[in-house]
């Protein structure tokens, strides 16, 4: 017994834009996507869902944009939840949510910035120079001020490990682990 639709699927064949062969729909690493059925003599592509600028997830009643003064809106975006004007493209005007921390702590490679706390993409948190990208420096640890005791490097970090939470030397070429007074 065959199963029965309850309408018609009629499939509209498309049609390209460049040699007028067949559309098809082709699966590549990035998931599946429009193409030309004449590959490899026709390269024309395109995306199977349109790209979006972050679509709105709520209304934030009583915020309004400082250029344009519209209703502010939060927005997913391809790197999370943002803040931004409800006429965009028109307005660009962004806020980011979580604005990253600054922990009053000094560069130890450019001497000029201050260590600040953000997020990667994939929502691991980090330290990096506020300078950034003219100064480079990241550590994936939580910073904290002090010099340590072998090289005399002016940063420290704290690390947890199996003992507890232990300090050691930022600097890449020493690492050893500093002696505080909670140990002694």
């Amino acid at each position: 017994m065959s199963k029965k639709v309850p309408f018609d699927i009629k499939e509209e064949i498309e049609h390209c834009p460049e040699c007028g062969a067949e559309i098809v729909i082709r699966n590549g690493v990035h998931g599946p996507f429009y193409a030309c059925s004449g590959y490899p003599s026709c390269h024309y592509l395109r995306p199977l869902k349109a790209q979006v600028d972050g679509h709105i997830v709520k209304e934030l009643d009583g915020q309004n944009c400082p250029k344009c003064s519209f209703t502010l809106v939060l927005r997913q975006g391809r790197y999370g939840m943002f803040i931004g004007c409800s006429r965009y493209p028109e307005c660009e005007h962004t806020e980011l949510i979580d604005k990253p921390d600054n922990t009053s702590i000094n560069c130890p490679q450019c001497q000029q910035g201050k260590l600040l706390q953000r997020k990667s993409r994939f929502g691991k948190t980090f330290h990096s120079c506020s300078r950034y990208p003219e100064c480079q420096f990241t550590l994936n640890n939580k910073p904290i001020s002090g010099e340590c005791m072998f090289c005399h490097y002016p940063l420290l970090v704290e690390k947890r490990t199996s003992q507890g939470v232990k300090l050691f030397c930022a600097s890449k070429l020493c690492r050893k682990p500093q002696f505080n007074e909670i140990e002694k």
